[in-house]
């Protein structure tokens, strides 16, 4: 029963991602619409503007993550989902009322500030969540993120344009008062000294009473998170005797900590190469210009029908993910998705530049790429920042972690259509499936299973010695 609480209470939180969703898809469905003469704008977009119609929400998240970074930690996490939910109520409220293109450009700007969503949920989740089902919990956010995106190129096809806009402003409006059934995460309630309401917020979130050896149990546990106690390899003595001193007479600084913590260096090098390869993969293409690209990729299937299959695949897959971490573990998942994904984008495109079989060929390898992305590389980066780093530098890091993100968000969705127009779309698929392969050589060697441990015991993982095999 606290399990099915849990999942609730993670619905609730996990829920924002829907919004981000449907407003990260919306060009997929108006983006030849605000290029034609017949737009519903004032004028037609110029080739810029549709550049950065697709691209200008990764820029405010760049904006947004360092300031959610320095905000999760003084207005705790409940709190920060209520203020970066705000950005999707404000840009939905502007495009339903606004005609002109440099407004429309301006709402997608201000609704990328609620990208640092993707931060702050996992992080979130993680906490409140028991270890046995925090890696099943966490990719929740993703999953309501394709869930998202299937509304918004359902309402694409099936309704008309303004009451598309006012259904996406009303769906934004429920999750922010959805908040209101929410704690603060028991692990914020412990760092600021309230044990008493972290006890309670425990109790809330298990669905126990405040005095059950449960609650004192998990008060331990996050004791011990806050203070770490490396001691399972001859490495991680060393790094307790570093940090030790320092810990006895004062606090350490953020980069005082990360020049002495190997094991944290070492984390946070792999989410950053982990998110690179997991963006560069390029399913984010495929959400964002969906219906173009289906157009081009799948001409004989409506490109509406296209889309919604994707959206209906990418939730699907999400949740056979949430069970595939607990049950197969997060380096077999993304080892394997990882290469099925890079078989299915280099078959894909040699069909899409040399057609040399018939379109349905195409449909078949296209929906087994998204398949194998959401089982394995959509959900993995996120799962590992919100469980290998220790509550310390936890918001800092995810910070650095999820703002590599957006930058490569950016970057890949700014030049997709340019290089498409240089190269083609079939050479383009080759450059995903070299990332995948890539993924796959570098998760072999360097990824450690982080599935059903805390976090003081990942970190031992992240300072074995060297030529000792990955676990």
């Amino acid at each position: 029963m606290s399990a099915i609480r849990q999942a609730g209470f993670t619905a609730i939180v996990g829920y924002l991602g829907l919004s981000m969703g449907i407003v990260y898809s919306w060009p997929s469905s108006t983006l030849r619409l605000f290029s034609s003469t017949n737009t519903t704008l004032d004028r037609p977009m110029t080739e810029t503007e549709l550049a950065l119609f697709g691209s200008l929400s990764s820029i405010a998240a760049l904006v947004s993550v360092p300031c959610a970074g320095f905000l999760v930690d003084v207005l705790g996490r409940k709190y920060s989902c209520v203020l970066f939910s705000l950005p999707q109520v404000i840009a939905w409220a502007m495009i339903c009322c606004c005609y002109k293109v440099e407004l429309i450009l301006a709402a997608l700007f201000i609704s990328g500030f609620g990208g640092c969503i993707f931060m702050i949920v996992p992080m979130f989740i993680c906490e409140f969540c028991q270890e046995t089902i925090r890696g099943m919990m966490t990719p929740v956010p993703i999953i309501f993120y394709g869930l998202g995106m299937l509304l918004s190129y359902v309402f694409g096809g099936c309704l008309e344009y303004a009451t598309m806009n006012y259904v996406s402003l009303s769906l934004a409006v429920i999750g922010l008062f959805l908040m209101g059934l929410m704690k603060e995460s028991p692990t914020f309630l412990m760092k600021k000294g309230l044990e008493k309401e972290a006890a309670e917020s425990i109790a809330y979130f298990r669905g126990v009473k405040v005095s059950s050896k449960l609650v004192t149990q998990e008060l331990n546990t996050i004791r011990r998170a806050l203070n770490p106690d490396f001691e399972m390899t001859e490495d991680a003595i060393s790094e307790e005797e570093k940090l030790k001193p320092s810990m006895t007479t004062e606090k350490l600084s953020f980069w005082q900590f990360i020049k002495k913590s190997r094991s944290t260096r070492r984390a946070l090098m792999l989410c950053l190469v982990l998110y690179t390869a997991s963006i560069f993969q390029g399913l984010v293409v495929v959400q964002v210009y969906a219906e173009p690209l289906f157009e081009e990729a799948v001409p004989n299937i409506s490109t509406t029908l296209s889309s919604v299959l994707f959206a209906i695949i990418v939730i699907v897959s999400g949740l056979m993910a949430s069970y595939l971490m607990e049950k197969a573990g997060r380096r077999p998942l993304l080892i394997y998705s990882s290469a099925v994904s890079g078989v299915a984008c280099l078959v894909l495109g040699s069909q899409i530049q040399f057609h040399w079989g018939p379109h349905w060929i195409s449909a078949i390898f296209l929906y087994t790429y998204c398949i194998a992305y959401s089982v394995g590389p959509a959900m993995v980066p996120f799962v590992l920042v919100a469980e290998v780093f220790l509550p310390e530098v936890k918001s800092i890091v995810s910070v650095i972690s999820v703002e590599w993100a957006w930058i490569c968000n950016f970057i890949i969705l700014f030049i997709f259509n340019p290089l498409v127009a240089a190269v083609g779309l079939g050479p383009v698929f080759y450059l995903f499936s070299a990332v995948c392969f890539a993924t796959v050589v570098f998760c072999i060697f360097f990824l450690p299973e982080t599935k059903g441990l805390t976090v003081d015991v990942i970190q031992t993982l992240f300072v074995r010695r060297r030529g000792a095999p990955v676990i």
